[in-house]
C-alpha cells in the first residue's frame, strides 16, 4: 500500500516507526473510565510507546473511542490480560522491569528513576490506584512529586507526567535517534501502518 501514500504519509509514518521506543510499556490495570484510558492512548502515542498492557480483573473493560483518543489506540499495540501475575510474568520474559505507580513510603520520586531501561510503568485504577497484588509483585514503586493539598493527580495526567519524564530521559540518551528494531522488522512495521 506504500505506493499509495503521498511522499510525506510515508515519511511521517518511517519517522514514527523509527522512534517508536520498545522498551517502554504501559500497563494500565483496571482504569473504569474510557476517557481516561483513550487519554492515555494519545499519550502513548505522543511518546512513541508502542504497546499498552490492558490488565482487567476487577472493572469491565472499557469502550476505547475513536474520537476522544484522536485514533490514537489504532496505531498502538494492544494486548488484554485478567491476570496480574501472568501480565509481570510475560514482561519479564521479555526482561521489562515493572514498576508500580503508589504512595508510599518506600516509592521512589520519578525524577530518580531511570527511565532509560527497559521499563513498563503500571497505572492503577482512579479510586484504588495500583492492586495490592500488583505493587507486591513489581520491581519497585514511583510517586510523581505534589507540593499542593491533593494528593493525586487524573490517572491519564499522572501517565502524562510520567511517560514525559521518560521521554526528557531517553532524549538526552539520544535513544530517538536510532530506532530499537532491525531492518527488516521497520519495513514490516511501515507495511503495515501504511495499510492503516
Amino acid at each position: 500500500m506504500r505506493e499509495f501514500l503521498t511522499e510525506r504519509r510515508l515519511n511521517k509514518i518511517t519517522r514514527v516507526v523509527n522512534e517508536r521506543q520498545h522498551s517502554l510499556r504501559v500497563v494500565i490495570e483496571n482504569v473504569h473510565d474510557p476517557h481516561n484510558v483513550s487519554a492515555i492512548f494519545r499519550t502513548c502515542d505522543a511518546v512513541g510507546v508502542p504497546k499498552i498492557l490492558l490488565l482487567y480483573n476487577t472493572e469491565s473493560f472499557p469502550k476505547i473511542s475513536r474520537i476522544s483518543s484522536s485514533s490514537a489506540n489504532k496505531w498502538i499495540e494492544k494486548e488484554r490480560f485478567s491476570d496480574t501475575a501472568e501480565c509481570f510474568a510475560s514482561l519479564r520474559k521479555e526482561g521489562f522491569k515493572i514498576y508500580s505507580t503508589l504512595l508510599d513510603k518506600t516509592a521512589k520520586n520519578i525524577y530518580d528513576v531511570d527511565f532509560t531501561e527497559k521499563v513498563a510503568i503500571v497505572m492503577g485504577n482512579e479510586h484504588r490506584g495500583v492492586s495490592d497484588e500488583a505493587a507486591e509483585l513489581s520491581d519497585g514503586l514511583i510517586y510523581i512529586p505534589m507540593h499542593g493539598m491533593i494528593q493525586s493527580l487524573n490517572v491519564s495526567v499522572a501517565t502524562a507526567v510520567i511517560l514525559y519524564e521518560a521521554q526528557r530521559q531517553r532524549l538526552a540518551a539520544g535513544m530517538y535517534e536510532k530506532s530499537e528494531l532491525h531492518a527488516e522488522q521497520i519495513e514490516n512495521m511501515i507495511d503495515e501502518w501504511s495499510d492503516k
